[in-house]
């Protein structure tokens, strides 16, 4: 479960937007509070607030997201106990509160608005609340049994790597089999292979490298696999079918709706690489 948390001055709008009911908002947990409605329980808010006014953001607002899969299963039950148990994590004690849920997306996710001024007047500390807010939800998904942060990290990394590993099979094949002459030839056959090629384009209109998505995923050429930055695919492709023949293929390219051209970097690396592969060859000979 992932947790956001801040202080805000703008309390009634934020309610509203969480009592949206296009967003098939549910009321699942309140505290110290008897409106039925974003004006009744903002200016409720507001009488205790007065008690401080030299507190300007006073109210907190929190997000609390649990993983899409422990969402799907958590009903309001569930999702009350959890806004308790956060709050008491939170050391927010007998405060005013209101917490709706969203299930507008696959994602569900609850907002939760609490009064930062206690009954006495003393306004709430939120020094690094942002971090204290996603340590208490680590602890109340621990709690629940619930998936946290680090599982979805771990579950992440573990999928990155056969993202990577497949991303790199379909452009082995592409360069096996295909064997393209120039990088609109690489990314049109890579489409072919379900992957999405993004040119990495400078303000001086030169190519960098690329993107590739695939799966949901999206990652630079270098990060999947050394041999897939934007240079060592053009070295690739110049060691195949020449220095020249392939400048000469990628003088003027047409990506992201605009003429680009390659950078000199890249040309340099390029034709140093397949020369040192000439010499080498001769020298074996």
């Amino acid at each position: 479960m992932i947790g956001k948390g801040k202080s805000i001055a703008h309390t009634r709008a934020s309610m509203a937007y969480g009592w949206n009911q296009e967003k098939n908002a549910e009321v699942v947990y309140r505290q110290h509070l008897v409106g039925d409605n974003p004006k009744e329980i903002s200016r409720e808010f507001q009488l205790i607030q007065e008690q401080n006014v030299n507190c300007k953001k006073n109210t907190l607002s929190f997000v609390l997201s649990p993983a899409i899969e422990d969402g799907k299963k958590l009903h309001k039950a569930e999702l009350q106990k959890i806004c308790a148990a956060f709050m008491e994590k939170m050391k927010l004690g007998e405060r005013q509160a209101i917490a709706f849920v969203h299930r507008d997306k696959q994602h569900l996710h609850i907002h939760l608005y609490v009064n930062r001024i206690d009954f006495n007047g003393n306004a709430y500390n939120d020094s690094f609340i942002g971090k204290r807010c996603q340590q208490a939800a680590e602890k109340v998904a621990e709690q629940y049994q619930l998936t946290t942060v680090r599982h979805l990290q771990i579950e992440k990394e573990f999928n990155l790597k056969d993202i990577r590993a497949e991303i790199k099979r379909r452009h082995d094949i592409t360069m096996k089999y295909v064997k393209p002459k120039s990088f609109d030839q690489y990314i049109k056959a890579m489409e072919t292979n379900k992957v999405k090629v993004i040119p990495c384009i400078n303000k001086a209109n030169k190519l960098q490298g690329f993107r590739f998505e695939f799966d949901g995923y999206n990652l630079k050429g270098s990060e999947i696999h050394r041999s897939m930055s934007g240079g060592n695919i053009g070295k690739a492709m110049a060691g195949q079918v020449g220095v020249k023949p392939f400048l000469k293929e990628n003088e003027q390219l047409k990506m992201a709706g605009k003429a680009v051209q390659l950078s000199n970097r890249m040309i340099v690396s390029i034709t140093k690489h397949v020369l040192k592969q000439i010499i080498s060859r001769g020298i074996e000979y």
